[in-house]
């Protein structure tokens, strides 16, 4: 893969699946709430599934997936952490998870039409099935607020 657009597209996938993960994994924690913590999971399984196959599609076009900067990470487990300190209730918890769902959308939103033009169908595919993961987590995520 040689188009910088499409490297620096799919990695963006990789990584807002991957960040979807941390989060899901950090809020977890908190929650005492069993239909929220089966959400949780289930979303957990796709984004990680979701992970799986971006991964596998760029070790076939010769590509290392590129893990998320230690600090960002750390910055991410702070703001959860300190967004929940007074606040651990299932609606909090959901509202903080579909800002980030929504933020997820956005980006992948922005990738398939910034970028139109200079990606692959296989790469926009991949776009479009994490995008439509997200979308519907969107929706569950709404039930608990």
């Amino acid at each position: 893969m040689d188009n910088k657009i499409e490297v620096d597209a799919i990695d963006n996938v990789y990584k807002n699946a991957h960040i979807a993960l941390q989060s899901i994994a950090d809020v977890l924690k908190m929650t005492d709430d069993e239909c929220f913590k089966r959400e949780l999971k289930d979303e957990y399984d796709g984004y990680e599934k979701a992970v799986g196959e971006v991964a596998t599609f760029m070790k076939e076009k010769g590509l290392q997936p590129k893990e998320i900067n230690p600090i960002k990470k750390a910055m991410l487990w702070t703001s959860i952490n300190m967004n929940a300190m007074t606040d651990k209730s299932t609606s909090h918890l959901a509202d903080m998870m579909l800002k980030g769902t929504i933020m997820g959308i956005s980006e992948l939103m922005q990738l398939l039409s910034r970028d139109r033009g200079s990606l692959s169908e296989e790469t926009r595919e991949k776009i479009k099935i994490l995008l439509d993961l997200e979308e519907g987590y969107e929706q569950n995520l709404k039930t608990f607020l």
